[in-house]
């Protein structure tokens, strides 16, 4: 029995220490966070530890490691588009949005896996699989984005930079068909327990070569009368940085 005892202590022992391992192996480079304490009125599936964009060929990958397991909180339906909630994780960067087809030099170009039950704006992707294309909002997808500040929002916020009537700006050949600088391109986010990943191919991985960027959850807000502004970031969670800086470099 002592015997037995003794090589399950040696066992459990090395299984820790080669999870320890395997985890800071994991978060090594990019942009650490510490986690909130236990009085914050944050979301653990929310809280921020590491965020890392990293490159292999033409693809780059979008890395998010939160203190929960992520994306296990979602918005309430609320049954109409006019004041329904968008969770998001956000790496906002120094992109130009011309990279990904927007107008160039019209905010702050940012990838974005979002959940919302209240309307579907992916309308080329099946994400439930169902049969259905316009039903799929609540499952977690990914979006371009522009975002710019937006006093319509409240003091000092952002929102997605909206699409003024009667004007046609250059957008990505996946443009939703909402009057917003918004793309919905399907790359399909990965979760495993606290971790979430996109992966995203450029056909000029080369861009991201000098890039800054940070991470963010946060919860945006249809406007009550569906007008400009149409989405606006009301709720911030958490910013990887803690300023919304952007001190990450790509592959470092």
């Amino acid at each position: 029995m002592k015997k037995l005892t003794l090589a399950s202590c040696i066992l459990s022992t090395s299984i820790a220490l080669s999870s320890q391992v395997a985890a800071h192996s994991e978060h090594t480079g990019g942009i650490k966070a510490p986690k909130f304490d236990s009085g914050s009125t944050t979301h653990a599936s929310f809280d921020i530890i590491h965020s890392k964009i990293s490159t292999s060929g033409n693809v780059a990958t979008f890395h998010l490691a939160l203190a929960a397991k992520a994306g296990s909180s979602k918005p309430k339906a609320t049954g109409k588009l006019a004041g329904s909630s968008v969770y998001s994780y956000v790496w906002p960067t120094s992109l130009d949005p011309s990279t990904v087809g927007f107008e160039e030099k019209t905010g702050i170009l940012a990838l974005a896996v979002t959940a919302h039950p209240d309307f579907d704006d992916t309308p080329l992707y099946d994400e439930n699989n169902d049969g259905e294309l316009a039903n799929d909002g609540n499952e977690w997808h990914s979006h371009w984005i522009v975002l710019a500040p937006n006093e319509q929002c409240g003091p000092g916020a952002l929102g997605v930079v909206d699409i003024p009537k009667g004007v046609q700006p250059k957008l990505p050949k996946t443009w939703p068909g909402l009057p917003i600088l918004l793309d919905s391109p399907g790359w399909n986010p990965t979760f495993h327990g606290n971790h979430l990943e996109v992966k995203v191919p450029f056909a000029d991985i080369s861009s991201l070569e000098t890039i800054s960027y940070d991470g963010v959850t946060a919860a945006l807000r249809v406007n009550q009368s569906v007008h400009a502004p149409l989405l606006c970031v009301t709720d911030v969670q958490d910013i990887a940085s803690g300023d919304l800086s952007l001190p990450g470099k790509v592959n470092q």
